[in-house]
């Protein structure tokens, strides 16, 4: 028979999503699981959202719609710019498309050829290594250790934008480790990026408005406005607003890079759907009182699980400060054996499958995210697991011989 294209040798599946659909078969088998797995913010959006949407549907017009995005969803959209101090845009600087995640493939597909350098610190978002491979770049990864604060450092960003990669995807905050950027750390990194003016860089900030202990948010334009010119911002409703099923991302950035983009849409997806823009209309420009009050939420939670790992001797783990990840150090275990279950710990993976086994609790292996001395918790569950599952992990982990 045909053969498929010699790309799709490079296409994988999202270990994350792996580690979901093994916890929902358990799940279906009648397991006790509690899953700190997936990145999903476990919270609805305002009535106004679904207000908005269900206005949508009756005066529905059944058309095609803009392929850069409806101008009162750009509006909205530069509105909330505004709000991260990001301003001077207009719509011609703006595209949409359906998620962050095919925004940033449809940037990576726009600048990217192949062969080009695109380079990223890790750890990683797993998608970014995925696209890259896809698109066949040549993938430069920067390590940021936990000895560092799974952070880049500007002598290694120096040294990496030396090489001339075509692209540099910047995450803040950071999706797998949580952690933020500080102003100085932005101000001393984008001093970097203005020595080297052949490097796109692409900042995926979705968790922007999900940041903690009074840091703030900072983006490079913030400090060097002169970089605009090669900086796209990234963002998306799925996190900030509880939207993650209505797959609705944003870019902002330079006139030709929004256009190429508005031209990748009218192959790819023609345009965001008219009750989908409603409803992002009016979570991006309506009341902000339910992301702010799960930001607040999502801290105290943050706090919860870093008390409980302080209680593991050896397990290490940097301070995050946004998001809802942390994503601890647990290379402590490997070499061990879980005496109840006789299971032998001997990498991140093994772990991570031993503790789903043993006590029902799902976590992300961290080699799927480009370290695999760690693993991704996510305590976005329902607030009622959250306790249990913190104490059955730290109850694994005394079970160790």
């Amino acid at each position: 028979m045909p053969q498929l294209a010699r790309r799709m040798g490079r296409a994988k599946q999202s270990a994350i999503m792996l580690v979901a659909e093994r916890a929902r078969q358990l799940k279906a088998q009648g397991r006790d699981i509690i899953s700190f797995s997936i990145g999903v913010p476990n919270f609805l959006p305002g009535p106004h959202v679904y207000a908005a949407a269900r206005e949508a549907l009756e005066r529905d017009s059944g058309q095609y719609g803009s392929n850069r995005g409806a101008d009162a969803l750009l509006d909205a959209f530069l509105g909330h710019l505004e709000a991260a101090g990001l301003t001077g845009y207009t719509r011609a600087n703006c595209a949409t498309g359906i998620g962050a995640k095919h925004v940033l493939f449809n940037l990576c597909e726009a600048l990217l050829d192949p062969g080009d350098g695109f380079a990223f610190a890790t750890p990683y978002w797993t998608s970014y290594l995925d696209i890259g491979e896809l698109l066949g770049a040549d993938i430069q990864l920067l390590p940021c250790p936990p000895e560092q604060d799974y952070k880049l450092v500007p002598a290694q960003l120096d040294a990496a934008l030396a090489r001339k990669p075509r692209v540099f995807l910047f995450n803040n905050p950071s999706n797998p480790t949580g952690m933020v950027y500080t102003r100085e750390e932005i101000a001393a990194l984008a001093e970097v990026v203005a020595r080297h003016p052949d490097t796109w860089v692409i900042t995926d900030d979705i968790y922007h408005r999900m940041v903690f202990d009074g840091v703030g948010y900072h983006n490079f334009l913030h400090l060097r406005p002169d970089l605009r010119d090669r900086v796209i911002f990234v963002d998306s409703l799925s996190k900030t607003y509880g939207m993650p099923g209505w797959r609705t991302g944003f870019m902002a950035g330079p006139e030709v890079v929004a256009k190429a983009l508005t031209a990748l849409n009218s192959t790819h997806i023609t345009n965001v759907p008219e009750v989908v823009t409603a409803a992002a209309v009016a979570a991006l420009s309506g009341p902000q009182d339910v992301p702010q009050a799960q930001c607040e939420g999502f801290a105290r939670r943050r706090d919860q699980v870093l008390e409980m790992l302080a209680q593991i001797p050896g397990v290490v783990c940097p301070r995050p400060q946004g998001a809802f990840y942390v994503f601890p150090d647990i290379s402590v275990a490997f070499g061990r054996t879980h005496a109840p279950t006789g299971l032998r710990i001997g990498s991140d993976v093994e772990l991570c499958n031993a503790l789903l086994e043993a006590k029902g609790v799902a976590c992300v292996p961290g080699s799927a995210f480009g370290e695999p001395r760690a693993l991704r918790i996510s305590y976005t569950c329902p607030e009622a697991q959250l306790a249990p599952g913190l104490q059955r992990f730290r109850e694994f982990f005394a079970e160790l011989a």
